[in-house]
Formats: C-alpha cells, sequence, structure tokens
C-alpha cells in the first residue's frame, strides 16, 4: 500500500529538518528524505555562528541582519547547550574601514534585534605584546593596540541540524537518510513521488499532498526532476571554505580580521585545542558535492591570519580543511562576497498539490524560515496549532535555567571518573541527554569499549540508535569532531563496528 504524507521533504540540511521539526510539532503528516547523511554538505560546513551578520550591513541588508540577531536570542534559549556566546574582537590597522563606520555598524548591530541576552559592543584596548599574556590582544603583532568588541554565537552546526531532525522524529515525522529524491509527477490531488532507498537501491512509491524542495545547493536538479515544476533562476553557488590549526592565541573570544579586498575572516577557538579560520567567497558551478578547497583558498586564509597575527602559518599547519557550497539566491550581485545570504521561497500558484522551493538563506534564520515556508502553506495543510519552535527547547537543551557553566560541574559531580575534557564535550553535545548515554555507570569501564578521542560504545550506541548515525564518517566528523583527535585506526576500529552491527542485524 502505498504511503500518502501532507508533506513532502526534500533535503535534510538545516532548512529541510527545521520545516520538517516545525510541521510535525503542528500535527502536519511529513516524510523527509535526504540522499546522504543529515548535515553532509553545506550545513556542516559553515563558519559555525550564530550571527546577527555585521558585514552584511554594508550592504543595506537591515531586514536580514534584524531577524537574524532576533534569531540569534531564541536559538540561544533553545539550545544553550550547543549554542554559546562569543566575544570578538576586530583589531584596527593602518587600513580597512575606518573608526568611525565600525563604531556606526556596531551601533546599529547593538541595536536593530533589541538585544536582551548578550553584551553590547565596546572599543577596546589591545596588548599589543604578540604571543605574551591571554588579554584581548593575545596573539597580534605587536603594534595592534586598539580596537572593537562585540557579541555573537558559536554552535556545532551539524549537531544543530541532527536535533532538529530528532525532535521532528520525536513529533511523528518520517526522517529517512540515504534515500534519494528521484521525481514526482502530479496524480489527482497529490503528487506521486518516487524515491530509492540508498543502501539497497530499490526504488517505491509515496504519495504527498505538498512537497517542499529544500535541497540546498541541488534545489535545480530536484526542480528539474519534478513535472510541470515551473522553471525559477538557478541558485548561486558560491563555496566557502574554512581551514583548522593548532590553537593560534589564547583566551576565550575570536578574532574578525579586515582584509585588504574588504573582505572580513574570523580566527575562532575551536574544540579546545583548535583555530578555525575562514571563510573564501568563490563562485563555483558543477557538481556541489565534488567542491573542495583549493590550494590557492589555503593560501589566501593563511595570509589573512599572517598579516595580523605574530606567528605565521602555512599549508602545512593546516590539520583539517572543508568547503561548503552556499545555494545563494541570484540577485545580480556582481561579485560572490555581495551576493545576499537572505532566503527567498517560491510557491507554485497552481491548484492542486503544492511546491514550495527554498532558495538561500544561512544558519542562523533556519527556524524563522521553516516558520514563513509554513505561513505560505498553510492555506494546503491540516495544521493544529500555530508557529511554536522558539518556545521549546531542542533535545537536551532543557538545561535548569539554561546554565550551561552550572549543567557542567553538576555533570561533573554526578560522573566524577570522566575526564574533565570528556564531561564538557559530551554536555555540550547532548546537554541532557548524556544520561541517557552514561546513566549509572560508576566508571570509563561501564561504558565499553573505548574507540578513542574520548569516544566510548555506549556513546556509539547511542549515536546509532538515536542520531541517524550510519558511517564512521557521520561519528566522528558530523555527531561529533572527534576526527581531530582521532587516529586511522580509531576511524577503522569505528567502521568496522559498525559493519559487524549490520551483519548482526541482517541475520536477526
Amino acid at each position: 500500500m502505498t504511503m500518502r504524507f501532507d508533506l513532502l521533504i526534500v533535503g535534510g540540511g538545516i532548512n529541510g529538518v527545521g520545516i520538517a521539526r516545525d510541521a510535525a510539532g503542528r500535527g502536519v503528516k511529513t516524510l523527509l528524505v535526504e540522499q546522504d547523511d543529515l548535515a553532509a554538505h553545506t550545513s556542516s560546513a559553515s563558519t559555525k555562528l550564530i550571527h546577527g551578520g555585521l558585514r552584511y550591513l554594508e550592504y543595506l541588508e537591515f531586514r536580514l541582519v534584524r531577524e537574524s540577531l532576533i534569531e540569534r536570542e531564541k536559538l540561544l534559549r533553545i539550545a544553550p547547550h550547543i549554542i554559546h556566546p562569543l566575544r570578538f574582537v576586530m583589531p584596527m590597522g593602518q587600513s580597512g574601514r575606518p573608526g568611525w563606520m565600525v563604531r556606526l555598524g556596531l551601533f546599529l548591530y547593538d541595536h536593530l534585534g533589541g538585544r536582551g541576552m548578550l553584551p553590547g559592543s565596546a572599543a577596546v584596548r589591545l596588548a599589543g605584546d604578540g604571543l605574551a599574556g591571554d588579554g584581548l590582544g593575545a596573539g597580534l603583532r605587536p603594534g595592534v593596540t586598539r580596537g572593537f568588541a562585540y557579541s555573537d554565537c558559536r554552535v556545532d552546526d551539524a549537531r544543530l541540524t541532527v536535533l532538529n531532525a530528532m525532535d521532528a522524529a520525536a513529533r511523528g515525522a518520517d526522517i529517512r537518510t540515504r534515500t534519494r529524491f528521484i521525481g514526482a509527477k502530479r496524480d489527482g490531488d497529490a503528487w506521486a513521488v518516487s524515491i530509492e532507498d540508498g543502501p539497497s537501491g530499490r526504488r517505491s512509491e509515496v504519495r504527498a499532498a505538498n512537497i517542499v524542495n529544500a535541497a540546498g545547493p541541488w534545489v535545480g536538479g530536484v526542480l528539474g526532476a519534478i513535472e510541470g515544476a515551473r522553471a525559477e533562476r538557478p541558485p548561486r553557488l558560491v563555496k566557502g571554505s574554512h581551514i583548522v590549526v593548532p590553537r593560534l592565541f589564547a583566551g576565550d573570544h575570536a578574532y574578525i580580521l579586515q582584509n585588504p579586498d574588504g573582505r572580513i575572516m574570523f580566527a575562532i577557538p575551536y574544540e579546545r585545542d583548535f583555530t578555525l579560520i575562514g571563510t573564501t567567497d568563490v563562485a563555483v558551478s558543477g557538481d556541489p558535492a565534488a567542491a573542495r578547497i583549493e590550494a590557492e583558498e589555503v593560501a589566501y586564509l593563511c595570509e589573512g591570519v599572517n598579516r595580523w597575527f605574530a606567528k605565521g602559518i602555512g599549508p602545512a599547519d593546516v590539520i583539517w580543511r572543508y568547503s561548503g557550497v552556499r545555494p545563494l539566491y541570484d540577485d545580480g550581485s556582481a561579485s560572490a562576497s555581495a551576493v545576499t545570504r537572505d532566503y527567498v521561497l517560491k510557491l507554485g500558484t497552481t491548484a492542486g498539490p503544492q511546491l514550495l522551493s527554498v532558495f538561500g538563506g544561512k544558519l542562523t534564520t533556519y527556524r524563522r524560515l521553516a516558520e514563513h515556508a509554513l505561513e505560505k502553506l498553510a492555506p494546503f495543510l491540516p495544521m493544529r496549532r500555530g508557529a511554536w519552535t522558539d518556545g521549546e527547547a531542542l533535545p537536551g537543551g532543557d538545561l535548569p535555567e539554561g546554565d550551561f557553566a552550572a549543567f557542567v560541574a553538576e555533570a561533573r559531580r554526578r560522573w566524577p571518573f570522566l575526564p574533565s575534557e570528556t564531561a564538557e564535550r559530551m554536555a555540550g553535545a547532548y546537554g541532557t541527554r548524556m544520561a541517557m548515554i552514561l546513566g549509572d555507570a560508576r566508571s570509563l569501564d561501564d561504558l565499553g569499549e573505548a574507540f578513542g578521542g574520548g569516544l566510548s560504545e555506549s556513546e556509539l550506541a547511542y549515536l546509532i540508535d538515536h542520531e541517524f548515525a550510519r558511517t564512521a564518517e557521520d561519528i566522528a566528523w558530523r555527531r561529533s569532531k572527534l576526527g581531530l583527535r582521532m587516529t586511522e585506526g580509531d576511524i577503522a576500529r569505528i567502521a568496522g563496528r559498525l559493519a559487524q552491527g549490520k551483519m548482526e542485524a541482517a541475520r536477526g
């Protein structure tokens, strides 16, 4: 018997899972299909920030910045375990934007979104003493003595995506990873949709009253596979690349650095021992899955850091590198950096089954994008309630009073055998759901085999059973960033354990 859904979502990136969570919570029978893993592409390849987008003010994107700043505070409330405040320092030099322009931009940034939880901006004095010290000038070249500071948030982007998918599933959505959308055609009052299970290659058909095309860089390809879909301008594909190097500076703050070409880049403390540097903006074409960071991009990022930091870096210092393709709405801008990061939702106007396509967007605005998508589809969906996602915590985010530091301290008291870095990592990944992994364990031995990097058999089982993890890459690089600390042998043992589980499941 063919299954029927009110809503089919194509794409398991942040926008797709955000729409799935919102729709399922309103009582909409929802199916989401993703050809790879959740957050396998763009949604795990960001700069890992929840931010208003200070530089977008230069392009007069006031609506986008205001919405982003409002969302920043809402997301911090519903996911305080994976989203954390971060102070950014912009050092000032002989070139770049004049001080008055930066002051004006920061004044607008402080007030556009009705800031409440985060401290405002300020002019700051920097140490100017190179590698010495751990103040706001730590790591900078001697002579860099003034700058500005402001607040935004950092996030684990892949985990934000996974948590939305988990919550959608808990509310009744059918989440199918490794499932490819083949095509759809109108059949009476619904779409007849062909999908393919990746591991088996088996094709099947479902019926959906409405389709949301949230395929990111593949949005155009999905439109081409839907019979009678209205042709839309294809998205502007822009590659953003990042590098990770050993930690460049002490302190809990990040830097926002100005480049001579007018672009900015970030240097962000990452996973305790590293610094994340990015991003580039490079127009690309072809298969988005084939996008890779080029040597010229690595050189550009290293040069940007070396203009400001006392300790120089080069390609040999790069521990990890990644690229993601942003599917931006083509607004006709001449440069990739100037293309709007705002989102555009295109709804079919013909009667009968509806098709909504998502163009553009950014990590910070995914929740509001989902609300807007469902507002457009409201006449065609059976919804039992209105907007709700800004007030209910994501899985694990129900920390007492939203106090992450207090939660970490309590976790260390409850499971004193955990190394402090493991306790903090798990608190930051799972929040209150740590208890589902650790339970009544009284020693590391109680958690089963150790796979390296602090990953236990108990945690591995949780990721498989609750977080849609299927491969070693899913676990080492998306559900966690333990790949930074694991050896090739560690990752091979995870892959072996997963293969063993599949064989046992097949026999059972």
